[in-house]
């Protein structure tokens, strides 16, 4: 398998996955990897190998995101907060949204998962 360490374009890929995560509602949460399925493949790349690493591009991405954009919806894909600075603060962003977490420090992505639409409203 090839080593794709970041996007090919990662400034055109950042702004797809900020885009996406502007669009998830206070009270909901979204996996990195269900964002990563939500971006088609860079042109050129199999689906396996972008199937490989999307979810850490989205890490990329949210890891380098501006001010503006709710970082703190992003999850990994156990239901829980990837361990990194600024994860107690954002548990508190989300329990203050109402999400719950279990005796295992995880939320049910059943019942707090963010559903996208159909058709995703991009800025671009």
């Amino acid at each position: 398998m090839p080593a794709f360490t970041s996007p090919p374009n990662p400034h055109a890929f950042h702004a797809l996955v900020w885009d996406i995560v502007l669009q998830i509602p206070s009270g909901r949460v979204a996996t990195y990897g269900q964002i990563g399925a939500l971006i088609p493949p860079p042109d050129g790349m199999p689906l396996k190998d972008y199937d490989a690493f999307r979810a850490r591009w989205v890490g990329g991405a949210m890891a380098a995101c501006p001010d503006d954009v709710p970082w703190w919806r992003v999850i990994n894909a156990q239901g829980k907060i990837s361990l990194r600075p600024g994860a107690e603060e954002q548990r508190a962003r989300l329990e203050a949204e109402g999400i719950e977490f279990d005796e295992r420090g995880r939320v049910d992505t059943k019942k707090y998962k963010w559903q996208a639409p159909d058709k995703l409203l991009y800025r671009s």
